[in-house]
């Protein structure tokens, strides 16, 4: 979470056909409150994801729509976690004819299971590569796993403009359940070459482009200290915890858990890479690895990635 959060208006115009209508819903994990968008500039527009059902949002959406002389007819959701989606049925109460569209979720997914994915009723699939249009906004869908198996990111094809959902946000990191699933999303985001992006959680973002590669380069930071940590051990099997302890060295031990939730992610991606053993519950370096991709190449666009 960032410590310093800027402050955001529950309603703000951020572009002739976009504006941002916030969750009510400040929180650790929410920032400012999740970020809801309505797309268009007709009597009939597009909404990007629902918030939680907290009522004040459903204040400032009614208080909107009244205001633009519009209604919901589509709505996109970008993935299950429940401050995208349990405002559903506010919205369904204030724009009966809506269509919600969401990306299928395995039945057998396990974290959404784990956490109760919240049942919102009747929806209509939208695939990779699906357009949705309104009056003034055009949407291109894109599946972007690695924070959750069915995000989900959206290009306004208008403004050449990605809604990011959570894969990255206008202040801070965020969490993921798949690290090399999550970077290969991050690789593909900024493979469409967006110029602005509209995040889920936070201030707008200017420059698209820089935040993603900033994202990269932070996951791959991390990644080069944990590989450090365990080539220091000199093949000696070390427990996560130990490797939290030298890579957040100087940071308050309250965080110790979370970062090592993130350790483990980055650790299984460097078994999968081949890089890494796991010994019981403990890790050793590989004695051979191979080179990495500089992270400068990056700067140079998706034909490197």
């Amino acid at each position: 979470m960032a410590s310093h959060l800027i402050p955001l208006p529950d309603i703000e115009r951020l572009s002739s056909r976009v504006i941002r209508i916030l969750g009510g819903n400040p929180g650790k994990f929410t920032l400012q409150g999740t970020n809801t968008y309505l797309l268009g500039t007709g009597p009939r527009r597009l909404l990007v994801d629902t918030g939680e059902g907290r009522p004040a949002w459903k204040t400032s959406l009614s208080s909107v729509l009244s205001d633009e002389s519009a209604t919901v007819s589509a709505a996109i959701i970008t993935h299950w976690h429940h401050d995208h989606v349990c405002g559903v049925p506010d919205l369904r109460s204030l724009c009966p004819d809506v269509k919600i569209y969401k990306f299928p979720l395995s039945r057998t997914d396990e974290t959404a299971n784990k956490w109760a994915y919240q049942d919102i009723g009747e929806t209509t699939e939208i695939l990779d590569g699906q357009e949705v249009s309104v009056e003034g906004a055009t949407v291109t869908a894109y599946h972007t796993p690695g924070h959750t198996t069915d995000h989900i990111c959206l290009m306004l094809k208008e403004e050449e403009a990605i809604f990011t959902g959570d894969n990255v946000l206008g202040q801070g990191t965020t969490v993921f359940e798949d690290l090399s699933t999550y970077l290969e999303s991050l690789k593909r985001m900024l493979s469409l070459e967006p110029k602005r992006a509209y995040p889920a959680h936070g201030p707008l973002i200017e420059d698209a482009k820089a935040k993603i590669i900033e994202y990269i380069e932070h996951r791959r930071e991390r990644e080069a200290q944990v590989l450090k940590v365990l080539q220091d051990a000199a093949g000696t099997p070390i427990g996560s915890m130990d490797i939290v302890k030298v890579v957040y060295k100087g940071y308050p031990e309250n965080i110790y858990e979370a970062a090592e939730r993130g350790v483990l992610l980055i650790l299984g991606k460097l078994l999968k890479d081949g890089k890494v053993e796991r010994v019981g519950e403990k890790w050793k370096i590989k004695t051979t690895l191979g080179g990495s991709e500089p992270l400068q190449e990056l700067s140079k666009g998706a034909s490197v990635l």
